[in-house]
C-alpha cells in the first residue's frame, strides 16, 4: 500500500465544486457550513493519489506477474493464520451466508494482508484528491466523498483521523463509503459496525457483500479450459459479466476441463500465465469476485490463492 507523498496543495473549501458539494450537504444533510467548510480547508491535494490512480496494478501487469505479487508463500501463510485465528466467525460466516471461509480469507488477504496495510492516507485526503482534482472521475469520487462524510457522522469519527487507501478504500476489506454503508455488517452484535478493528465485523461484511452482488453458494467459480485451434478469438476476455453458457462456448469449440452444468452463465478469458497462456472459464462466482475489484486479474487472483490457503490449513 502506498504511503503519503508530497502536498502540493490545500483547501477545496473555496472551489466551485467544493462550495456545491458543501451546499447539498447543508440542504439534503443537515450538516453545517461550518463544519463542512472546516473538514474541506484542511483537506489536502496528494499528487501521489493521482499518480497511483492512473497506473492500477490490474491495467498494467500480466496475469503472471499479478499473480506473484499476491499468491505467495508468506500470504498463504498468513491467510492460514487468520483463519485459525478466526475460526469461529468464519464458520458462522459461511453457514449464515454461504460464503466459502476461505474465499472470505483471500479478500481480506489479497486487499490488505489480514489488516498489515489497510492505508497510510487520510480518506478525506484521498475523496477530495480524486473529487475534485481527478475530471476522469469526478462524479463517483465526489458521491463516495459525500458518503464519507455521511458515514463519519454516523459513526460519530472524526472524518480527519481516518486512514484507507489511494482510493479512500477503508478497514480490513477496503470498503469504499458507499459499500461501507451499505453492506458492513455488525457481525459481532455490539452494536456497532467497525471494519478497522474489528476482525468479526470485517468478516461478516465481506461475505454480506458478496451475498449481496449475487453469490450463488456451492456453485464452481472459475475452471481451466481447452481452446480449439479455430476457436472465435472475439469470445475471449469479451466481458466481465459472463453473457454465454458453458454449453454454447463448449461448442464453439472452448472446452472446460472440469465438469460443469451446461445451462450455467460462463465467459471465455485467456492470460498471460508464468508458462504461457492460459485459458479459463469464469462463471457467475467469478463475477461476483469482479464487483469487489473489477478485474479478472484481481478475481483470479483472490481465487487461487483461497484454494492455496484452503489447501494448507488441511494439511
Amino acid at each position: 500500500m502506498l504511503g503519503c507523498a508530497t502536498v502540493t496543495a490545500q483547501g477545496y473549501e473555496d472551489s466551485v465544486a467544493g462550495k456545491a458539494l458543501i451546499a447539498e450537504m447543508v440542504s439534503e444533510h443537515e450538516f453545517t457550513e461550518a463544519e463542512l467548510k472546516g473538514w474541506l480547508s484542511q483537506a489536502k491535494k496528494q499528487q501521489s493519489i493521482l499518480e497511483a490512480i492512473a497506473r492500477p496494478a490490474e491495467k498494467t501487469l500480466t496475469w503472471a506477474e499479478y499473480r506473484k505479487i499476491f499468491v505467495t508463500a508468506s500470504r498463504i501463510g498468513k491467510g492460514v493464520e487468520f483463519w485459525q485465528k478466526n475460526e469461529a466467525a468464519l464458520a458462522r460466516a459461511q453457514e449464515q451466508y454461504g460464503v466459502p471461509a476461505e474465499i472470505i480469507v483471500a479478500i481480506i488477504g489479497v486487499e490488505t494482508r489480514y489488516g498489515q496495510h489497510m492505508g497510510n492516507y487520510r480518506v478525506l485526503d484521498a475523496l477530495s484528491t480524486l473529487a475534485f482534482d481527478y475530471p476522469k472521475r469526478s462524479d463517483f469520487f465526489t458521491k463516495e466523498l459525500k458518503q464519507f462524510l455521511l458515514l463519519a457522522r454516523e459513526q460519530q469519527r472524526d472524518p480527519l483521523s481516518l486512514k484507507g487507501s489511494y482510493a479512500g478504500a477503508m478497514g480490513y476489506g477496503q470498503f469504499m463509503p458507499s459499500s461501507y454503508r451499505a453492506y458492513a455488517a455488525d457481525f459481532d452484535d455490539d452494536g456497532f459496525v467497525d471494519i478497522w478493528n474489528n476482525q468479526q465485523d470485517a468478516i461478516g461484511s465481506v461475505a454480506n457483500y458478496f451475498v449481496r452482488h449475487g453469490w450463488k453458494t456451492g456453485a464452481p467459480v472459475v475452471s481451466r479450459a481447452r481452446a480449439a485451434s479455430d476457436f472465435d478469438q472475439k469470445l475471449l476476455n469479451d466481458s466481465l459479466k459472463p453473457k454465454h453458457t458453458v454449453a454454447s462456448l463448449k461448442a464453439e469449440g472452448f472446452e472446460p476441463v472440469t465438469q460443469l452444468p451446461g445451462a450455467a452463465k460462463a465467459n471465455a478469458m485467456k492470460l498471460e500465465g508464468e508458462h504461457g497462456v492460459e485459458f479459463w472459464m469464469g462463471l457467475n462466482n467469478f463475477y461476483v469476485i469482479t464487483r469487489y475489484n473489477h478485474s479478472r486479474l484481481y478475481a483470479m487472483a483472490v481465487y487461487q490463492l483461497s484454494q492455496e490457503i484452503l489447501q494448507e490449513k488441511q494439511t
